[in-house]
């Protein structure tokens, strides 16, 4: 449902708000990927990336439609649908924890290396909230001898589940964007299996 096609009709949409006039206090308008832009209740810089509550149709006028920004988060708490994944920035590893915002933090986390068990060779336990950490060149191991804060270095200890999400890979080294995709789509299957609805 995150990826809709122009017609279909659907009570949320994702969109970027285009730079228009707008009179004050009137919103800002948004290319949903419809056939209209859409206007909406706040007035937000044009570029911004928002999650809109698509009004009626009635409400709608022949130059736009209209609806409400809400949270990215709307559409899964009240319709539990997919919408999509979040990535932030943390200054260290051990901020991906204490700025953690669920309220009883993640409870599967899991790391990837080549050194790590196989996916397939895994049994996985149920949970709400995961977190998946990538490495860099070298693997995860000089991010976390970088954290100050961290009394333990072997990163097996610090993960529930320290996995080769790319095993005979045949290379020294995989690119971010390149590990990215492959460990999704391994772990797309435990996830989706796992994974428990709010």
């Amino acid at each position: 449902p995150h990826h809709l096609r122009a017609s279909e009709v659907a009570p949320f949409r994702v969109g970027v708000v285009v730079k228009r006039p707008v009179k004050k206090g009137k919103g800002s308008y948004v290319d949903c990927g419809i056939d209209k832009e859409v206007r909406i209740d706040k007035e937000l810089e044009s570029g911004t990336r928002v999650t809109v509550r698509m009004s009626p149709e009635s409400e709608s006028t022949v130059k736009h439609y209209k609806g409400v920004a809400v949270s990215p988060d709307t559409p899964r708490t009240e319709l539990g649908t997919y919408w999509g994944y979040r990535v932030r920035l943390a200054e260290s590893f051990s901020s991906v924890f204490t700025e953690c915002p669920y309220k009883d933090g993640y409870d599967l986390t899991i790391g990837t290396s080549d050194k790590g068990d196989l996916v397939e060779e895994t049994v996985f336990r149920h949970f709400r909230h995961v977190v998946v950490f990538l490495g860099g060149l070298q693997g995860l191991e000089p991010v976390i001898e970088a954290d100050e804060t961290l009394q333990e270095a072997d990163p097996r200890t610090l993960f529930d589940y320290y996995l080769n999400t790319c095993p005979n890979q045949g290379s020294r080294t995989i690119r971010t964007e390149e590990a990215l995709l492959i460990t999704l789509a391994s772990l797309r299957q435990p996830i989706a299996l796992n994974g428990m609805r709010d």
